[in-house]
C-alpha cells in the first residue's frame, strides 16, 4: 500500500466538479492510501467522501510565513506520498511544488499541460475536460471526470421535509457573493409570483448560506434553515437532492444540483460560458444574457414552464 495526496481547497462548486476526478484516483489505486490537502470550511465535507481515506487542513497563510510553511512540510513529509494530484491548480499549490514537495512525483496543469499550449490558453478549455487531460496524462484510466456523480455528499433530510411539510418543492438559490454582483439575477420576487399563479403545485424555498438569512426573508418564498442556522453543505445537497426543481444564479449551489442529477437552470450573464464551467447536463440547463438586468421573469418561466408541468 502506497500513500497518495490530493490537494483541494476549494470552492464548493468546484468540489462538486472534481468528486469524478476523485473517484477516478481511487478506482486507479485501490490498494492505496488516499489523503486530500483541504481547508477547514470543506473538512466535514471530505470527511463524508467514500473515496478520501484521511482529511489534511491547509490554513493557506502567508506564503512569507516560513514557519506555518516548515510546519506544512513536516506534516506533509510524514505521510510517505508516492504522488500528489493537484486538482486545485493555483498558485499557491504551484509554490508547493516548486519549494515544499519538489521531491514528490506531482501531476498538475503545469506538469501536463499540452505541447505548445500555454496555462492561460489551456485554462479557457472547459473545466472538466482539462482535468480529463490531467489525469489521462498521469496514466490515470477516467470513467468518472467528465461525468461527476456528488450525490456521496447528501444526508439524509427526512426531518427537514417533516418539520416543514416538504413534498413538492422548488428549490431557489437567489444569492451570490457582494463582490460578484453581475452574477446575481434581480426578479426572483417576479418569478415566484409566476410559479405561484401558474404552478401551485410547487412550493417555493430557498436555503440561505449564514450571511444571507436576512436577505433571504425578502423574498416570497420558504425560508430553510436548520436549528435557525444555514444548512450544512451535505444537508444543502440533501435538500437539492429531493427537490423537482432548481433554479440558481452562477454559484458553488448551481454546480453542487448539476453534478448531483437534478433538474433546473442556472441564470448566466457575461461573465462566463456554461461550457467553459461544464455545469450543463441532460438535466441542468443554462440561461444566458449577457446582462442579467435586460432577462425578465416572463423569459425565464418561459424557458422553464414546460419541463415544470412535466415534473
Amino acid at each position: 500500500m502506497s500513500n497518495i495526496l490530493i490537494i483541494k481547497h476549494g470552492s464548493l462548486g468546484d468540489i462538486a466538479q472534481i468528486s469524478g476526478a476523485i473517484q477516478d484516483i481511487k478506482e486507479n489505486h485501490p490498494d492505496d492510501k488516499l489523503f486530500i490537502l483541504t481547508t477547514s470550511l470543506y473538512e466535514e465535507l471530505f470527511l463524508k467522501c467514500p473515496y478520501i481515506d484521511e482529511v489534511y487542513i491547509d490554513q493557506r497563510l502567508s506564503r512569507l510565513n516560513l514557519f506555518y510553511l516548515f510546519k506544512l512540510k513536516k506534516m506533509i513529509s510524514k505521510l510517505g506520498l508516492i504522488k500528489i494530484y493537484d486538482l486545485q491548480n493555483s498558485s499557491r499549490t504551484s509554490f508547493y511544488r516548486k519549494f515544499l514537495f519538489n521531491k514528490i512525483k506531482w501531476s498538475s496543469t503545469e506538469t501536463t499541460l499540452p505541447s505548445g499550449t500555454n496555462k492561460s490558453d489551456f485554462d479557457n478549455d472547459p473545466v472538466l475536460e482539462r482535468f480529463n487531460f490531467q489525469l489521462t496524462s498521469a496514466n490515470i484510466i477516467t470513467k468518472h471526470t467528465l461525468k461527476p456523480n456528488f450525490s456521496w455528499a447528501c444526508e439524509n433530510i427526512d426531518d427537514l421535509k417533516k418539520k416543514y411539510d416538504l413534498k413538492k418543492y422548488i428549490l431557489l438559490f437567489p444569492f451570490c457573493s457582494i463582490n460578484l454582483a453581475h452574477k446575481k439575477w434581480p426578479y426572483y420576487n417576479d418569478l415566484i409570483l409566476l410559479i405561484n399563479k401558474n404552478n401551485p403545485e410547487f412550493e417555493l424555498v430557498v436555503a440561505p448560506g449564514p450571511y444571507e438569512i436576512e436577505e433571504s426573508k425578502k423574498l416570497n418564498a420558504r425560508v430553510i434553515l436548520k436549528d435557525n442556522k444555514a444548512l450544512t453543505i451535505t444537508q444543502l445537497a440533501g435538500l437539492m437532492d429531493k427537490a423537482q426543481f432548481i433554479i440558481s444564479n452562477d454559484t458553488g449551489p448551481a454546480h453542487m444540483a448539476a453534478h448531483l442529477g437534478a433538474k433546473g437552470v442556472t441564470l448566466f450573464g457575461y461573465h462566463t460560458t456554461p461550457k467553459k464551467v461544464s455545469i450543463e447536463t441532460n438535466k441542468f440547463k443554462a440561461i444566458i444574457k449577457d446582462n442579467l438586468n435586460e432577462l425578465s421573469a416572463e423569459e425565464v418561466y418561459s424557458n422553464i414552464s414546460k419541463e415544470l408541468s412535466l415534473v
